[in-house]
């Protein structure tokens, strides 16, 4: 019998799935849940190719991790073969616990726990089903194994969930610039003093890649049009959720449902719900919401299905309460509504992002007489002070007047 699964991925071609461990956490109901969750949430309204999921996106970084064990292996670094399953499988888990949307949740349904805290409730099932054979894999994933290695290749400046998702985002959304180089890295890594460490040699590939990731956050991920877009499915659910709990009667799946009706503490029957949550739940009850005869809801769930954007104004200066106040006005005005409920019409977002964190973040540059420099150090022609300057702009979006 074959010992491996293959899967045809457009961005590496062919990846070998072991039979065994690895290819039991693929089949599982929970990491087959990601199939139908959308990596890049709503980056589709700008981006019309950016449709793969949270599933394609574990599956490269599951292929690069094994790159780099084989890579790291090469250069004469023991990895134990329990050590070299351990961290493939954790890689493979690492974004099990996302739901629909990407972070719209967080903020708006589900109070009080992230989605690194669900994805490990969600390792500790997919464990427990499995015989308690990710023991391991949880303990470098929660950074309590010893060797520390492992731990940043899950999650670091340098980790294989980040390569793979500038890659495979580029990919798909056609933005060629966020095109990183990551073999040339992955074949790059070292280690020194029990840390990840880049070859000298490697250096351009990190200038790119660190120019890559500064493009694919302005471009991409934080696009004004996609940040608006997403405002609006953030409001529709507030809004959605308030009158539910005011006792109105709104239609939602099951799974929706429970998170509209409760606000308790995230408890196993939560987790069963958040486990049947996707991203066509939301759809379906966007669909149904147009119709409602709440004139707010009405209008952000049509907003939603018939993409009517929310206008967004950038700025580097905080909008005046004045201003917000006279935008307001006049929506409650055209909209007949109420000034208050016209919080559900207009947000005012801050949005900060350093890409790179010399404090909390450095990529070690290794020399061959064994010295190790940081990247902002050995790079000539990288600006780091330009790279790590935190920018601050503010997204003013709100619903556009008729």
């Amino acid at each position: 019998m074959n010992e491996h699964k293959i899967i045809n991925d457009p961005v590496f071609g062919f990846i070998k799935i072991k039979r065994g461990l690895l290819y039991d956490i693929v089949q599982h109901p929970l990491f087959q849940r990601l199939n139908r969750i959308n990596q890049l949430g709503l980056a589709s309204v700008v981006y019309p190719g950016a449709r793969h999921t949270r599933f394609q996106h574990s599956l490269g970084a599951l292929y690069l991790m094994t790159e780099a064990v084989k890579s790291l292996s090469e250069k004469g670094i023991y990895i134990f073969d329990s050590e070299a399953e351990a961290v493939q499988a954790a890689i493979l888990m690492h974004d099990i616990g996302h739901g629909p949307f990407s972070h719209v949740l967080e903020n708006t349904l589900i109070q009080g726990i992230t989605h690194e805290e669900i994805s490990l409730m969600m390792m500790e099932q997919i464990n427990h089903d499995l015989k308690g054979q990710l023991a391991l894999a949880i303990s470098i994933f929660k950074d309590e194994y010893p060797n520390k290695i492992y731990h940043q290749l899950i999650s670091s400046q340098l980790d294989m969930d980040r390569l793979d998702y500038l890659r495979r985002d580029s990919f798909y959304t056609g933005v060629t610039e966020g095109n990183i180089g990551s073999a040339r890295i992955i074949k790059m890594l070292n280690v020194k003093d029990d840390n990840l460490v880049v070859d000298a040699k490697g250096i351009y590939s990190i200038e790119n890649y660190l120019t890559s990731r500064r493009l694919m956050y302005w471009q991409v991920y934080l696009h004004k049009t996609a940040v608006g877009y997403e405002k609006i499915l953030v409001n529709t659910l507030r809004r959605a959720r308030d009158l539910v709990r005011q006792g109105r009667d709104i239609f939602a799946s099951p799974a929706l449902a429970y998170f509209l009706k409760n606000q308790g503490a995230f408890d196993e029957e939560a987790l069963k719900a958040y486990a049947d949550l996707d991203d066509s739940d939301i759809w379906c009850s966007l669909k149904a919401w147009k119709h409602v005869d709440d004139r707010i809801l009405s209008t952000l769930a049509t907003d939603m299905t018939d993409r009517r954007l929310f206008k967004v104004e950038v700025s580097e200066e905080r909008p005046t309460e004045e201003y917000i106040g006279q935008i307001k006005e006049r929506l409650a005005k055209e909209m007949n509504i109420s000034y208050a409920d016209t919080d559900y019409l207009v947000m005012l977002t801050e949005i900060g992002k350093d890409m790179y964190n010399p404090e909390d973040d450095s990529i070690g540059i290794l020399y061959k007489d064994g010295t190790v420099k940081d990247i902002a150090e050995a790079s000539e022609i990288l600006n780091v002070q330009l790279l790590s300057k935190k920018i601050r702009k503010y997204y003013l979006c709100y619903q556009r007047f008729s």
